[in-house]
């Protein structure tokens, strides 16, 4: 095979192109895809808004998706994967013409890692990103063992991972989420619930006196969360330009995802064992992908979209 379905965008809508199947260099494996995840940054993608943000070069189009789930099928010179193993992969790189979100993908060896053995490859797509912000948000804000957290959007994909990889590191969380999810989140591992309408950071700190240690802010909900935080705490930021300013001494900083085949594989052994759950809202092909960025935007999913090449 020399040419493959892929989906591109830059210009409004995202796009199902014919490509060249890409070959693996040095250092790299080329994965057959089984599955692709869809996020919300895909629909930014698509719409052309990553030179907007200062987050690319301005070019004709732009390759989408970031999740991947399959087997490898080429591999590079410097590799330790062998042709045929199921893996799981991030492409983190945001200037690449075909990402994740076609039938064939090249990705570095140090964003690839054995895929969970209990899951099927839609669910398997919806750990690297989401998993590994989750993994690196958490890092950042310095909490550890007995430590309070507050994660906005505890429901959600990103969220739902915060809650159970705090959990695991006991981190007593606050959750903060629609009414309706509060036995969800819970049982994710959240310590108290509160529900989304509630004044936050008075309903936060009258749980936790004084505020708590740190938020990760899923939710993108700013100064509220904000407020929630003690003096001199952390808050992370998960979208680039909406981290609001460090008032009482607060550390705030934005977790732009990055790629790290051993965290990847730490997500990977926490999901064999049990312990993080993966959730696919709904699958949809490659042809559909106009379809799919249409219910990613409605929002509201409790878990991710998942494309199947």
């Amino acid at each position: 095979m020399t040419n493959m379905r892929a989906i591109i965008g830059g210009s409004g809508a995202p796009l199902l192109v014919t490509a060249p199947v890409p070959e693996a260099g040095p250092g790299q494996v080329r994965i057959k895809v089984a599955a692709a995840g869809v996020n919300p940054f895909d629909l930014a993608v698509a719409a052309g808004a990553l030179v907007t943000y200062g987050l690319a070069r301005k070019r004709d189009s732009y390759g989408i998706g970031f999740d991947v789930a399959g087997t490898v099928d080429q591999v590079g010179p410097g590799t330790t994967f062998g042709v045929g193993e199921e893996v799981v992969g991030l492409c983190a790189r945001l200037e690449l013409p075909y990402k994740a979100q076609a039938e064939y993908v090249v990705l570095d060896a140090s964003a690839v890692a054995r895929a969970p053995r209990n899951v099927s490859a839609a669910q398997a797509a919806t750990l690297p990103l989401n998993g590994l912000t989750a993994w690196q948000a958490l890092d950042r804000t310095g909490v550890g063992p007995g430590g309070t957290l507050l994660v906005t959007g505890a429901a959600g994909a990103v969220g739902g991972y915060l809650v159970e990889l705090a959990a695991e590191r006991g981190i007593r969380v606050v959750a903060t989420a629609g009414a309706a999810d509060e036995k969800l989140v819970r049982d994710f591992g959240a310590e108290w619930f509160v529900p989304r309408q509630e004044e936050l950071a008075e309903a936060v700190r009258a749980l936790v006196p004084g505020g708590v240690d740190a938020v990760v802010d899923a939710a993108v909900l700013g100064l509220p969360a904000l407020d929630a935080v003690r003096d001199g705490g952390a808050f992370v930021a998960l979208s680039a330009g909406v981290a609001p300013v460090a008032l009482r001494g607060t550390d705030v900083a934005t977790v732009f995802f990055r790629s790290d085949a051993y965290q990847l594989a730490e997500l990977v052994r926490l999901v064999e064992a049990g312990r993080l759950t993966l959730r696919v809202a709904e699958t949809y092909g490659l042809d559909q992908v106009a379809e799919a960025h249409a219910r990613q935007a409605e929002g509201r999913l409790r878990g991710r979209l998942v494309l199947l090449p």
